[in-house]
């Protein structure tokens, strides 16, 4: 079989499939207030078309799949599209979700061979969390971690993207609130890919900074992990439940043993969350290009996959597509 790798060396198993690109939430950190326009419907990938990619991808050497939008939910069809991804035999089969249909759909989720779950939580007020999100969701989206906390899909993990000013004077709480419930609670810097451009790195709270407040209250024992896995993981000392993630792009940035690539939703082969560049693969799709056509094509841009992102160089210049069009 052939494998994707680029010309570093690095093997290319993990792929992120946006399977939209509208959201009910309008986060601070991601979109904009302001109503903007979604790529007309047949823009956006059909659902034979996603089939179709993701065998070609597993032929590839794609092992691990997660699901993104948007927020995947609000498309019709999720659990029948995970159905098939898991008859195809997808090894690590996630989804990435705001939370706030996650309950009611649950169950399905789980019985189409959803296997884990990242739920997007940035603060545990429900006021500012409804300042974050734009939304009044917060209990909504407690129960739906609950509810994921009491299937097999837990421990659910359960991301904070923290804004300086903002939320991080909940990092404490956050962790208590690990201790509690017994999630893995991520902690993820804040990234230059907000719609309205209002990212700084004065804006970022350090990961090393977040280690250090928590540490100082409840001591931590790292857990080893996978040279490509993005979070460094982080028991509590004493026992307590729960785990603690630390994701840090900007100021530890881990491109050196990256393993995945991005799907977006009108159907652009990304190789790097910050690429200046798309790849068509749509376009491949509807022109006819056979599986072949397609594979040669995708190991000729991944060969090119850039070294790093290049967020602490000078002249980095944020990707023009933002963060819910890219795919989480």
């Amino acid at each position: 079989m052939t494998t994707l790798h680029d010309k570093f060396g690095r093997q290319i198993t993990d792929l992120r499939i946006s399977i939209t690109d509208r959201c009910n939430f309008r986060c601070v950190y991601c979109r904009s207030a302001d109503p903007e326009n979604y790529r007309d419907h047949d823009e956006i990938l059909s659902w034979p078309e996603l089939d179709r990619l993701a065998r070609v991808f597993m032929s590839l050497g794609i092992r691990k799949i997660r699901i993104t939008g948007g927020e995947p939910l609000v498309r019709d069809g999720v659990e029948d599209y995970i159905a098939r991804l898991h008859a195809l035999g997808v090894e690590d089969l996630s989804m990435t979700t705001n939370g706030q249909l996650l309950a009611e759909r649950c169950d399905r989720l789980i019985a189409a061979g959803l296997r884990r779950i990242n739920i997007s939580l940035d603060s545990l007020d429900a006021g500012k969390f409804e300042r974050i999100t734009r939304t009044k969701s917060f209990s909504t989206v407690m129960h739906s971690i609950d509810a994921a906390q009491k299937s097999r899909l837990a421990p659910a993990k359960v991301n904070a993207v923290l804004v300086r000013g903002i939320n991080d004077d909940e990092v404490e709480a956050f962790a208590s609130y690990a201790r509690a419930s017994g999630v893995i609670m991520r902690f993820i810097e804040f990234m230059p890919l907000d719609a309205d451009r209002h990212w700084t790195r004065g804006l970022v709270v350090p990961a090393a900074e977040i280690h250090q407040r928590i540490q100082a209250r409840w001591p931590l024992t790292q857990i080893p992990h996978e040279r490509s896995e993005t979070a460094r993981k982080y028991r509590f000392a004493d026992g307590a439940p729960g785990e603690i993630g630390l994701i840090a792009p900007v100021t530890q940035p881990f491109c050196g043993h990256c393993s995945r690539i991005r799907l977006t939703a009108d159907g652009k082969l990304r190789t790097c969350l910050f690429s200046k560049d798309d790849h068509d693969l749509r376009s491949l799709l509807r022109e006819g290009a056979s599986d072949e056509d397609l594979s040669t094509y995708i190991c000729s841009v991944v060969m090119e996959k850039e070294e790093g992102h290049r967020i602490n160089e000078p002249g980095f210049v944020q990707p023009s597509r933002t963060m819910v069009f890219i795919g989480g």
